[in-house]
């Protein structure tokens, strides 16, 4: 029996290194990265789990591997999707998460909602969605069903340094957004902070929900990257077969 309610993890820019003792901006990405894994595994009644990029931080094979060692460590047999970062190399993340429990296609789905993951890596940090990647995505959409979309750069500003390497061509991304009302929220990666950020459409207005990092979280009040101090973290979306949604962010 199918859950009335459809409940996703969300994690984000692990940032790791081949080393699992390396460090970013002074924390240990690797121990950190288990940490989220370990306290998203005590949550009870999970369906899947989404990576939103940025795996690597040296772009290294092994940091692709470590990754997946942390899932075997952590014992996660949760269904586990994922989308490229700016750091990410598309054919090595299909190269390394290519067994359970990991899952290379981009649709999760119950009876009332589906969970559209959306490719956003550009040949820069900065990010591209373009009309082919929407297209799809409006292939997949079921109009009567609800829709949350998951990407890994911002599609609108977050009003701090990330923001140069924002999403670059937001046309095609607002424009699928007002032919589907169905779509109920966004979600990213990549700023590294939890923010509730306001997409405004031609009739209406909907949430972009970002996820905290499980490296480390910006501050916000730096011109560059700098830790702000805040632990890592992770973000829980409960979507409810009303079309209701609610996401809630942890740290840990």
């Amino acid at each position: 029996m199918i859950p009335k309610a459809l409940t996703v993890a969300q994690l984000s820019d692990s940032h790791l290194f081949a080393d699992r003792n390396g460090k970013h901006h002074q924390a240990n990405v690797y121990q950190n990265l288990k940490n989220v894994l370990l306290a998203i595994k005590k949550q009870p009644l999970i369906d899947a789990i989404v990576f939103t990029g940025d795996l690597t931080q040296d772009h290294t094979a092994a940091s692709y591997q470590l990754f997946v060692h942390a899932f075997e460590e952590c014992e996660i047999t949760t269904p586990v999707y994922y989308v490229a970062g700016n750091h990410d190399e598309p054919a090595l993340l299909k190269q390394h998460l290519a067994r359970a429990p990991f899952c290379q296609n981009s649709v999760i789905e119950n009876d009332y909602w589906q969970v559209l993951l959306l490719e956003s890596k550009s040949a820069t940090p900065a990010g591209v969605i373009d009309e082919v990647e929407c297209d799809r995505a409006g292939s997949i959409i079921n109009s009567t069903k609800s829709q949350l979309l998951l990407t890994h750069h911002h599609a609108v500003d977050a009003g701090f340094f990330i923001d140069q390497h924002g999403l670059l061509n937001k046309a095609p991304l607002q424009q699928l957004l007002t032919a589907y009302p169905s779509i109920k929220a966004l979600g990213c990666g990549h700023i590294h902070q939890a923010l509730t950020l306001p997409v405004k459409l031609p009739h209406r207005e909907i949430s972009l929900y970002t996820c905290p990092a499980t490296s480390i979280q910006f501050d916000v009040n730096s011109e560059t990257a700098k830790s702000n101090g805040q632990p890592p973290g992770y973000q829980l979306f409960t979507l409810k077969d009303t079309g209701e949604i609610t996401c809630t962010v942890f740290f840990v």
